[in-house]
């Protein structure tokens, strides 16, 4: 069965060319990322295209870089994820186009729609573009799956035995390998429980920074919060297999499943066709200024330890990548001062951020640090990306929403008295120091979540249970007896008026 593949209109351009035109410096990946409301839904599937090159033209020129897994802003990354052959979908009528037209769509890049080896996005046929209607998105598998990672929160001596009913359950009911993390089995509990110990002997490990396990994990199931799913995201930095999550924490806003009927919810799910949210992610990149004294040696370190491929030789700076899901935040850290950093928009500086600091979210992220800032709440399935002050100091500053492909940097103001610090979706945190860049924009990687019923119903749930949202008493009706009064009077009042104007 072959995966339902997004329409770069980016890499599209005349036919009959035998080279792309020439970008511009300031260019940037865009792809179609909507439906198109002037088009007619079609009845039957679209017709697949496949753009063939022209004669004499490079093979990898229709390529789109940011729909074909060029994810690296250099060679500081090694690529990750596995390698994708793909065809271009599209409507009957793109097919009798005679040329094709390099467009571009604020939308920002198409979301990569196969999640680890086996998984991808149900093919809708009354589908126009790429992106369905949020209430049907669905999963399907080309395979049925066979690895499946399973994370457990850490520290938490309740979910000691579901996590162990769980391995059980894919293990001997499923025949499934199960991956876990090395310090999840270094638990006392599971060390010294001996009915555990043959189950145990089966399981995979791997260590977190040490081991890539993003080829070899077709569903990954969560068994905590939402920081567990957190979690889950920071471990793949390219395309990220489906994620189940159960509730089994304190908030619990991003896991929808209840852990009591898991058997019945888990097999629901291996056997395809389930509802799934895309939630779309940040691709970070943090430039650093290299400081101190640094000599080459021929090992391929530098003197400070750094890896020489974390290195740009053309400016020697150091560039780190990371895949955000919630948010980045850029705060003042332990100074005393105002943070004072300014933000740029596709190169042009939009303001100049006086407060405790600014938080760049996706719309994941916006029921998290950005609603406590005063943000709104998106959806997950609208593309953008939320700018928000955090305590700035004006009174006219407040949250913005910008389109999702756009590309944002921040840097410490040429004024700025104190340094600043980062972290990521409340991780790796450091500081940023004058000279430094954070470069963000939106990921072509999202998480797919997989929904108890459907995107929309499952977001509005959990509005209403875990951030109680537009609770209030609500106002009582008038009592029967008072509208009665009411009318009684009114008519005492019309008979009075019109017996006034008789006489």
């Amino acid at each position: 069965m072959s995966c339902l593949v997004p329409l770069c209109v980016s890499s599209l351009w005349t036919q009959g060319q035998e080279t792309p035109p020439e970008k511009t410096d300031n260019s940037r990946h865009r792809c179609l990322f909507d439906r198109n409301p002037h088009l007619p839904t079609m009845e039957t599937e679209p017709e697949k295209v496949r753009v063939s090159k022209a004669p004499g033209a490079d093979s990898a020129s229709y390529r789109c870089s940011a729909c074909h897994g060029d994810e690296a802003w250099g060679p500081s990354l090694p690529t990750r994820g596995r390698a994708k052959s793909r065809s271009l979908s599209a409507s009957p009528a793109l097919a009798s186009t005679k040329e094709f037209r390099r467009t571009r769509s604020l939308h920002g890049p198409c979301p990569v729609t196969t999640f680890g080896p086996k998984a991808c996005v149900l093919q809708n046929p009354q589908t126009i573009m790429h992106i369905q209607d949020p209430a049907s998105q669905r999963l399907t598998w080309n395979k049925s799956p066979k690895s499946v990672l399973v994370i457990k929160k850490i520290r938490d001596a309740s979910l000691l035995q579901p996590f162990k009913e769980l391995c059980v359950y894919l293990m001997e009911e499923n025949n499934m390998i199960v991956y876990v993390e090395k310090k999840v089995l270094e638990d006392p509990a599971i060390v010294s429980d001996d009915h555990f110990g043959p189950v145990k002997k089966k399981f995979c490990t791997f260590r977190e920074d040490y081991d890539d396990i993003s080829n070899q994990i077709d569903f990954i199931i969560c068994l905590g919060g939402d920081g567990t799913l957190l979690y889950a995201s920071s471990l793949f930095q390219g395309s990220v297999p489906p994620v189940m999550a159960f509730h089994l924490g304190s908030l619990g806003f991003l896991t929808p499943f209840n852990f009591e009927n898991f058997q019945s919810q888990v097999t629901q799910v291996i056997q395809g066709n389930a509802a799934v949210v895309l939630r779309s992610r940040l691709k970070v990149k943090v430039v650093k200024e290299l400081r101190g004294k640094k000599m080459a040696i021929p090992n391929g370190l530098s003197q400070n330890g750094v890896l020489a491929a974390d290195l740009d030789a053309e400016v020697g700076k150091r560039v780190m990548q990371y895949q955000v899901l919630n948010e980045v935040v850029i705060d003042r850290g332990p100074s005393s001062y105002l943070s004072n950093v300014d933000v740029y928009l596709d190169g042009h500086l939009i303001t100049t951020v006086q407060g405790d600091g600014v938080i760049v979210s996706t719309p994941t992220g916006s029921t998290a640090y950005a609603a406590a800032a005063g943000a709104s709440m998106i959806h997950p399935n609208v593309p953008a990306i939320m700018i928000t002050p955090i305590c700035p100091h004006s009174l006219s500053f407040r949250p913005i929403v910008v389109p999702a492909g756009v590309e944002l940097k921040i840097m410490l103001s040429p004024e700025a008295r104190n340094t600043a610090w980062v972290s990521f979706d409340g991780r790796k945190r450091q500081e940023i120091r004058h000279g430094d860049s954070i470069s963000i924009t939106t990921s072509c990687y999202p998480l797919p979540s997989i929904c108890v019923r459907d995107p929309v119903s499952d977001w509005f749930q959990s509005l209403a249970q875990c951030l109680h949202w537009n609770v209030r008493k609500k106002q009582a009706h008038f009592p029967e007896d008072e509208d009665e009064d009411e009318e009684e009077a009114e008519e005492e009042a019309e008979a009075e008026a019109a017996a006034g104007e008789e006489g």
